[in-house]
């Protein structure tokens, strides 16, 4: 389905227009370090903006470039992590900055092919990258950018994963990637977010706590303060949340199997 050329200059125009007035001043738009960039990312994916802004900071005093974080322990970036939610991104994060400084030489690189092999790297997160540190001029999707696209160019009506990039490749303007892309964010964040509401489209999230994931976040915040028993461990968080044993072994062992705690003898605790 070809996207006609007056679509995508009204499209252009719409949201440049709208951004001038709405631009947000966010701490990442003012570096065009690839290492600043990353952390960025992947603190924003799942999270809220306005946690981002303070971890973000919080995060680089502790480790200022990727050989700092190479150098860091898995323990020493999980208790920065703290409140961030999703752990192992922390864990993904230090395996990147460690594949760029043994693969690299501490250089990250600027092409697609190459940003995908680093651990947990997808092709948005190596394309956000592209544009934000090296200024390539090519396209970024994700889930407001894909609405953007569907709502203005297609009425709405869903498309498939190769039309909607396509789209997105035609849309970007010629040497401005950095700022239409930064301009597509602002606006699928604030004003999109708006006609949702008002079309009563926004999803109602489930209820985090009690969840799977609730527990795993629970049980690695605990072992950020020190070392704990592990039976120990399980009886408080049976007696607090009414749990049964087996319910707490699993999520003990499925936090071993990622990486993000380790058992030695009768003791559970941070790795590294």
């Amino acid at each position: 389905m070809r996207v006609s050329p007056a679509k995508i200059a009204k499209l252009r125009t719409l949201i440049f227009t709208w951004w001038k007035s709405n631009r947000r001043d966010l701490p990442w738009r003012n570096t065009h370090d690839p290492y600043r960039i990353l952390v960025s990312e992947v603190m924003l994916q799942q999270t809220q903006v306005s946690r981002v802004l303070v971890k973000y900071e919080e995060f680089l005093r502790e480790f200022p470039d990727v050989q700092s974080l190479a150098k860091a322990t898995p323990s020493q970036v999980l208790t920065v992590w703290r409140g961030m939610g999703y752990n192992r991104r922390a864990l993904y994060l230090k395996k990147t900055a460690e594949t760029v400084m043994e693969t690299y030489g501490g250089i990250f690189p600027d092409t697609q092919a190459e940003l995908t092999k680093l651990p947990g790297l997808g092709l948005y997160t190596a394309r956000a990258i592209m544009v934000f540190a090296f200024e390539k001029n090519v396209a970024m999707v994700d889930t407001n950018i894909r609405h953007i696209i569907t709502h203005f160019l297609f009425d709405g009506l869903p498309q498939s994963e190769k039309i909607i990039h396509e789209s997105a490749d035609l849309l970007v303007p010629n040497g401005r990637a950095w700022e239409w892309h930064q301009a597509l964010m602002d606006y699928g964040a604030l004003a999109m977010k708006k006609e949702k509401k008002a079309m009563n489209l926004v999803k109602k999230q489930k209820p985090f706590k009690d969840s799977h994931r609730y527990y795993r976040g629970r049980v690695v915040d605990l072992l950020r303060l020190g070392r704990v028993k592990e039976k120990k461990l399980i009886t408080d968080f049976i007696n607090q949340y009414g749990k049964v044993w087996d319910y707490f072994e699993e999520i003990i062992s499925g936090l071993i199997r990622d990486g993000l705690i380790e058992r030695k003898k009768e003791y559970l605790s941070l790795p590294g």
